[in-house]
């Protein structure tokens, strides 16, 4: 359920408004415990979701970092491999 809640700092280019609002998403599914919400609650999960997000890209607008940013082509490469082990049978 939370597969799209990665790292989203430090990465050249910074994260776009779809990578933040997907982990937002996936960070409210994931508390509410619900993938879609009923229709009774859809306008609640979509207002936490839009708060979540615009705290996320808050948090990474003020966070800096001396080191080098990363790839994501290095680092899914990297999460590629981990997994290859992980699940390997």
């Amino acid at each position: 359920m939370c597969r799209n809640i990665r790292t989203l700092h430090n990465f050249e280019p910074p994260a776009t408004h779809d990578e933040v609002d997907a982990a937002a998403l996936q960070y409210v599914r994931k508390i509410s415990g619900a993938s879609k919400p009923s229709q009774a609650n859809t306008e609640a999960f979509d207002r936490a979701v839009a708060a979540v997000a615009e705290a996320t890209r808050e948090l990474l607008d003020g966070l800096t970092s001396t080191a080098p940013p990363k790839d994501r082509e290095v680092e899914a490469a990297k999460a590629r491999a981990r997994a290859e082990l992980r699940y390997a049978r």
